[in-house]
């Protein structure tokens, strides 16, 4: 145990630059992707499933929002693109397993197995170099999802609001030539409580892995990508696709990554703040150099008018 504590286990990578061939991996580890809802970055996970290859694919949990689905419907392409991009993973090969969450949890009357794709409750994830991982959701630890269902409700629905403000208050900033800025985020970063909550969730999570004799824990449920050690526990959470856009990944050698991608609004900002960057980049320099072209161009010569002296001669 002590000479697998000691080793490196995790680090960033960078999601593959556009013309890089796919990459391959030993496992992948999704969740929160809430397809049905009008704030699911479904492009940029498709552009994740389309860059990586993996022997084993966990879904680990609410990816599909139900609790939206019965409040209005609302389902584009894009989502369904997303879950026919899954199932052709399965076709060609890679192991999916899905374990329901609290959005989705109607599927959890479904545990069994379907051709290449599990749905379960929990799973035990062994990594490359035999550490035993245990995957959950994690709304089993939260005490509000699990004894006061209409205040989760109400929870929901105030998250939903804070979402849906970020595409005008973008507006403005874009107007000003700022770049893309998330105010639910901002609130869960700095608001005490949501902090607070955040760190006893981590606590209660690896608490409850103990139980299972793990090394690790993994999960999702907060929308907040992370991994630390805590204790004789390391602890992951792969974020997201609704604001952080990110994964996890273990490569061959056991090593764990996360991968986060630009949410599309946000991409497109971003592209937006660059090229009037750029092109005020450009006049500036076109000024520059017309400023010196007058400054090297030689002053006329002012010549003084003969007087006719044939006229006067006259």
């Amino acid at each position: 145990m002590t000479s697998i504590l000691t080793q490196p286990r995790f680090s960033f990578e960078q999601p593959p630059a556009f013309g890089e061939p796919v990459r391959r991996v030993r496992t992948a580890w999704i969740s929160d992707v809430h397809l049905g809802t009008r704030t699911s970055n479904a492009e940029a996970l498709l552009q994740f499933l389309r860059d990586y290859e993996c022997g084993k694919l966990y879904v680990v949990g609410d990816l599909i929002d139900i609790w939206q689905l019965r409040r209005g419907r609302y389902w584009p392409q894009t989502h369904n693109d997303v879950i026919q991009k899954i199932l052709r993973k399965a076709r060609k090969g890679t192991r999916v397993i899905y374990i329901p969450g609290n959005h989705d949890d109607l599927l959890a009357k479904f545990y069994g197995a379907y051709g290449n794709i599990t749905v379960q409750r929990h799973a035990i994830h062994r990594t490359a170099d035999g550490r035993r991982v245990l995957v959950i959701h994690g709304h089993e630890l939260d005490t509000v999802v699990q004894n006061v269902k209409w205040l989760a409700f109400a929870g929901d629905v105030g998250y939903q609001f804070l979402l849906s403000l970020n595409p005008a208050i973008n507006f403005v900033r874009r107007r000003f030539g700022l770049g893309y800025w998330s105010l639910s985020a901002f609130a869960k970063q700095r608001v005490k409580d949501a902090v607070s909550f955040i760190g006893r969730f981590e606590e209660e999570i690896v608490r409850y892995a103990q139980k299972f004799s793990v090394d690790a824990v993994l999960c999702g449920h907060i929308h907040s990508a992370a991994m630390r050690q805590i204790g004789d526990t390391t602890y992951y959470n792969c974020g997201d696709w609704v604001e952080t856009c990110s994964a996890l990944v273990e490569q061959n050698d056991a090593k764990i990554d996360i991968v986060k991608y630009l949410p599309m609004a946000q991409r497109a900002q971003t592209r937006s703040v660059k090229m009037n960057q750029c092109s005020a980049n450009a006049e500036e320099a076109d000024s520059v150099r017309r400023n010196e072209l007058v400054a090297r161009t030689p002053a006329p010569v002012q010549t003084q008018a003969q007087p006719n002296t044939s006229l006067n001669r006259a």
